[in-house]
Formats: structure tokens, sequence, C-alpha cells
């Protein structure tokens, strides 16, 4: 079987080409003062001021927020980082290892959490920092 140089150089493309990435507005007093609006997307976070945070892996889909269990995107990052973004603040106060995100639990927008715990987070009490986006 020969394989076809054209179907070789558009897979190349397929792979090459950017992951999508989605703009959230922030809506939270802590997301308009700290990160700003974001892209987001499944490699990772850039935040308004450019900075950027990238994922490993995703690492669970289950989190429980406020005591109740929620569908949620909970990634470890590649690197533990505690970015400078807007004013001067900082994502977490500590360097960043895991990120999570879902939708509010009255669907008009999405929280995105971090924590900086060694193990990937199980519940919203262990979050440095929430912000609100839609």
């Amino acid at each position: 079987m020969t394989s076809s140089p054209i179907a070789a150089v558009a897979l190349c493309v397929v792979l090459a080409s950017p992951a999508f990435a989605e703009t959230y507005a922030a809506v939270s007093n802590t997301a308009m003062s700290i990160t700003g609006d974001i892209e987001l997307d499944e490699t990772g976070i850039t935040f308004e001021n450019g900075e950027q945070v990238t994922f490993d892996e995703q690492v669970g889909d289950r989190l429980t927020v406020d005591g109740q269990p929620v569908e949620a995107h909970i990634f470890s990052l590649t690197e533990a980082r505690d970015p400078v973004l807007l004013n001067g603040n900082r994502l977490c106060g500590a360097p960043v290892t895991y990120v999570a995100s879902w939708e509010t639990s009255d669907g008009s927008g999405t929280v995105l959490a971090v924590f900086s715990t060694p193990e990937p987070p199980r519940s919203d009490a262990d979050m440095c920092a929430s912000y609100t986006y839609e």
C-alpha cells in the first residue's frame, strides 16, 4: 500500500494547527482586577496581560463544589507558576499546580479555580483563588 504525499502533507497541517481558544470575559471582581479577560483552550490559559500557564494533562472530570459534585475539567500544569497579572497581582499567592473549570450553578458563566496542592484537587475547599467569566 502506498501513501499519497498530499495526504501526508494534509495530516501534518492538521496536527500542526493551533488549538482553538475561547475568550472569556471577566465578570467577578477578582477576575476583573487580577486576571482580566482570558483565552482558554486544551493547552492552557492566556491572561489579559499576555502571561500564560500551560497544561500538562487533564487529571480529573469531577470536583466537589459547595458540597455538591459537579462536572469539571481539572488540569495539571507543566510548570508550577504564580504569574504576575493585572495591577501587579498574582494568580494565587503560591505556585499554581492545578487549574479547574466548571459551569456556574445557574449556567450563566464559567468558574476558573486555581490550586497549589501537591495532589489533584477533589474539592473547591482546597483552592487558593477562583475567578468567574462569561
